[in-house]
């Protein structure tokens, strides 16, 4: 059975921080969840900047890159539990002229301060690390101005599930149904869908390289030993082979949802 964990957001932290400089060139789902976020709010945004906009979860920069190329923005706001980002952060900037940048550091359902009357907030790949996504939505609800947007990807209950089936461990992912049921109580919904992608690779050595190299997997404290690391490749091999090797299923939801007028 499946067990379901309390994430340890510094054991998070560790994990992502170690992988700033190789995130970008792995994370290929998470490159593509970015541009088609960024697409998404385009298409909502037809004309005119967005004068004030939070990211949660900023990262190394792909989604600020992916935005900032497509949208115009007076102010930026970028959280992210890894304070040592900022520097991916400013190298993004150099490119594109924002009036105001600001960098919010440390977990964002700890902050008790944030900037308020937003017309954007937009996370990508993030919200499966949250401890209390309705307490999310309602904060996000609180700080956009009305009629505000918030846009977001997530992963759903499918994600990486070849992993979960070998290690009995997980996230404990939403379903799409459960996203919209919990953001419909301060948003209106304008675009909430998913999908599935397939990543193969050459072994279950390289798989794991891979998830590594993203700091996806910041859920358990315990190491590998020889027995374990062993028992681990051949099961994956044995259930999971393809005619190039070994598939991961990764499981993106993507949601554009605006603030209600009350």
């Amino acid at each position: 059975m499946l067990q379901k964990i309390k994430i340890d957001k510094e054991l998070v932290r560790q994990r992502f921080r170690r992988t700033l400089s190789s995130y970008g060139s792995n994370a290929i789902v998470q490159k593509s969840m970015a541009i088609e976020l960024s697409e998404m709010i385009c298409r909502e945004k037809a004309e005119g900047p967005f004068n004030r906009v939070l990211e949660v979860g900023s990262g190394s920069g792909s989604l600020m890159a992916e935005l900032l190329t497509r949208c115009s923005v007076k102010s930026y706001y970028a959280n992210d539990l890894v304070e040592e980002s900022l520097p991916c952060l400013h190298k993004v900037l150099e490119s594109f002229p924002v009036e105001k940048f600001h960098f919010i550091s440390g977990d964002i359902e700890c902050r008790d301060i944030l900037p308020s009357a937003l017309d954007l907030v937009v996370s990508n790949a993030t919200l499966q690390w949250l401890d209390d996504l309705d307490d999310f939505f309602s904060t996000m609800f609180n700080h956009l101005r009305p009629g505000g947007l918030l846009a977001f990807s997530t992963f759903s209950t499918s994600n990486m599930r070849e992993i979960a089936s070998i290690e009995d461990v997980g996230l404990c992912y939403h379903s799409i149904e459960e996203l919209e049921m919990l953001a419909g109580r301060y948003f209106d919904i304008i675009v909430c869908r998913e999908e599935e992608q397939r990543l193969e690779f050459s072994s279950p050595e390289a798989l794991l390289h891979h998830i590594r190299q993203t700091g996806v997997n910041g859920l358990l404290r315990r190491s590998w030993t020889k027995s374990r690391y062993q028992y681990f490749v051949a099961e994956y091999r044995r259930l999971f082979s393809c005619k190039n090797g070994v598939y991961l299923t990764y499981h993106p939801v993507y949601c554009c949802l605006k603030k209600k007028l009350v």
